[in-house]
C-alpha cells in the first residue's frame, strides 16, 4: 500500500553505518544535509494521499482495490507512460528542482529483468521465483527503490583478480541461507533508501563463463555490514536565500561498502552466469532512460525559464541576438521532449509484455540531452549575464546600510525591485554557476553511463537496414557485394 512520508522516514533504521564530512550521522531524516532531500522523498509518499494529486501520483489496483504508486507500475500501455510523465512532472514541480534519485527512474532497470526472463531461466531456475516476488513487490511495496553498478574504478587494464579483487563486489562464500558479498559500490540516494538492485558493471569478462562478480540481488538497506561512506551535500555551505537549489534539491551520492554482507537466497537474481550478467548490462537503460531524460527536459525548463526572466528584466528580449540564443535553447528542448513523445508513440511490446518505448528514439533522445547539455547550460549563462558572479548575498541586501545602495544599483523600474532582481540572480547562479551545477551537469552526463556507453546504446538500437538498403538501390549495388541481396 502507499505509505506516508512519516512511515517512509520510520523505515530508515537509525543504526545505519553514514558518515559524512567525516562524522557519524545519528539521525539520516534530520541531519541537515539530507533532512532537505529526505523531506522531498516523503513528500512524493504524501502526495500520493492528497486529493489533489492522489489521481496524478498513485492508481487502485482492480484486484485488491488497494492504491499503489504510478511511478512503480510496470507500463503495459502507452497510457502508462503518459500518466508516469505526469507524475514526474508532479514531483517536480513540487520540489520545484531537478530530482533524479527518487526512485521511478531506477525501478525500471528491474523490469529488464522480466524481458530477458527466458535467458535467465534457461541458465539458472532457481532464481525464477525470486525475480517475480520481487517485480511484484517493487510494484505494490511502495519502497524508495535505487540501482547500484558503479563500482570504484581501480586499474582498469588489469582483471579484478589480478589487483586487489575487493575493488568490485564479488561473492565471497556460498552459506545454507544465501551469499554471502564484499565490495563496494556508488549509488546516489543510497543512505536514505530502501532497498538497492545490485548488479555488475563489468563488460570484460575474459571470456569466463563463471564468476564471482557475476550476480544480481536485491538488498535491504538496512542489512548488517553495510557502510555508507557519502560526498559532502551541498545544503548548509552557504545561506539557502543565496543557494536555493543547493538547500533544497541536493541528492547525496554515497560509496556503498558491502562488509562481507549476506544476502538471503530468496533476493538473488542471478548468481554466477556471465552471460546474465551480460545481458542485465545490455538492457538495463531499456525503460529507465525515460525518466532520467524526462529530468533533462524539465533542466531545460529551468534554463529557458530563468534566461528569460533575465532578458525581460533588463529588457533585452526583443533584440534579435538574444531571441536567436532563447530560440536555440527552445530547439534543445523540444528536441528532447520529441524524442520521448516519439518513444512512447512508437513504442512496441516486449520480450516480457511490457510496453517498451522505441528503444532507438530513447538513446537517441538521452545522447541528445546529455551531449548538447554543457553547450544549453553556457548558452543559458551567457543570457542571465555576469551578474550571476559578482552579486553580494542576501545579508548585503538586508543590512541597513549596504542595502540600500544595493537597492539602488539592483532596482530596474517600479516592477522589477531589487528582491526579485536578488532572487532571479542567486536562482540562476544556483541552476549554472555554483558547485551544485557543476556537480548536476557531470552527474547528468554519466548517471547511466558515460558517453561511449550511451552512444552503444543507439549502435544496438538503430535500425541500420533501412539506409544500407536505400544505397544499396540507389548506388544499384549488385548482388554480389555482401548482404546486398534485396529482402
Amino acid at each position: 500500500m502507499i505509505r506516508t512520508g512519516q512511515q517512509y522516514k520510520e523505515s530508515l533504521s537509525p543504526d545505519r553505518q553514514i558518515w559524512i564530512d567525516g562524522e557519524r550521522v545519528k539521525d539520516v531524516t534530520r541531519h541537515p544535509q539530507f533532512a532537505p532531500i529526505v523531506g522531498i522523498r516523503a513528500r512524493i509518499h504524501d502526495l500520493a494521499h492528497e486529493a489533489a494529486t492522489q489521481d496524478v501520483m498513485s492508481y487502485p489496483d482492480p484486484a485488491s482495490g488497494e492504491r499503489h504508486s504510478v511511478a512503480d507500475k510496470p507500463p503495459l500501455t502507452q497510457r502508462d507512460w503518459h500518466d508516469k510523465r505526469a507524475a514526474v512532472d508532479t514531483v517536480l514541480d513540487t520540489a520545484r528542482g531537478v530530482v533524479t534519485r527518487v526512485g521511478d527512474e531506477t525501478v525500471g532497470e528491474m523490469w529488464s529483468l522480466l524481458d530477458g526472463r527466458e535467458v535467465l531461466d534457461a541458465l539458472d531456475p532457481r532464481f525464477a521465483g525470486n525475480i517475480r516476488h520481487h517485480l511484484a513487490r517493487s510494484a505494490t511495496a511502495d519502497l524508495f527503490h535505487v540501482s547500484a553498478d558503479t563500482d570504484p574504478k581501480g586499474d582498469r587494464s588489469k582483471r579484478p583478480r589480478d589487483q586487489d579483487p575487493d575493488l568490485l563486489l564479488r561473492v565471497v562464500r556460498e552459506t545454507d541461507s544465501g551469499i554471502v558479498v564484499r565490495g563496494a559500490k556508488y549509488e546516489t540516494a543510497a543512505a536514505y533508501a530502501n532497498q538497492a538492485f545490485v548488479k555488475p558493471a563489468v563488460a570484460d569478462w575474459g571470456g569466463t563463463q563463471f564468476s564471482e562478480y557475476a550476480t544480481g540481488f536485491i538488498v535491504d538497506m538496512n542489512a548488517k555490514g553495510l557502510k555508507f561512506l557519502c560526498r559532502t551535500g551541498f545544503a548548509g555551505r552557504g545561506k539557502a536565500d543565496d543557494y536555493p537549489l543547493s538547500h533544497r534539491v541536493d541528492e547525496i551520492d554515497t560509496l556503498v561498502v558491502f562488509d562481507d554482507v549476506e544476502i538471503p537466497w530468496q533476493d538473488v537474481l542471478f548468481h554466477r552466469h556471465t552471460e546474465a550478467a551480460a545481458l542485465i548490462r545490455a538492457t538495463l537503460h531499456r525503460y529507465s532512460a525515460l525518466p532520467f531524460t524526462h529530468r533533462t527536459l524539465r533542466l531545460a525548463d529551468l534554463m529557458i525559464g530563468a534566461a528569460l526572466w533575465n532578458v525581460r528584466q533588463t529588457g533585452l528580449e526583443r533584440r534579435p541576438a538574444v531571441q536567436e540564443k532563447l530560440a536555440r535553447l527552445a530547439c534543445y528542448r523540444e528536441g528532447v521532449n520529441a524524442h520521448l513523445t516519439a518513444a512512447i508513440a512508437m513504442g512496441t511490446t516486449s520480450p516480457g509484455g511490457l510496453f517498451m518505448p522505441d528503444q532507438s528514439l530513447l538513446h537517441t533522445g538521452r545522447v541528445l540531452a546529455c551531449a548538447q547539455l554543457p553547450d544549453m547550460m553556457h548558452l543559458a549563462r551567457e543570457l542571465c549575464g555576469g551578474q550571476i558572479c559578482v552579486t553580494p548575498d542576501s545579508a548585503s541586501f538586508a543590512d541597513p546600510e549596504a542595502g540600500g545602495w544595493l537597492r539602488k544599483f539592483y532596482s530596474i523600474n517600479d516592477d522589477w525591485v531589487a528582491e526579485d532582481r536578488r532572487k532571479l540572480l542567486a536562482f540562476a547562479r544556483d541552476l549554472l554557476n555554483s558547485d551544485y551545477a557543476g556537480h548536476r551537469l557531470t552527474f547528468q552526463l554519466f548517471a547511466q553511463g558515460p558517453p561511449f556507453a550511451q552512444l552503444d546504446a543507439v549502435y544496438r538500437a538503430f535500425d541500420w537496414s533501412g539506409p544500407l538498403d536505400l544505397v544499396r538501390d540507389a548506388a544499384g549495388l549488385s548482388d554480389r557485394v555482401p548482404g546486398a541481396q534485396a529482402g
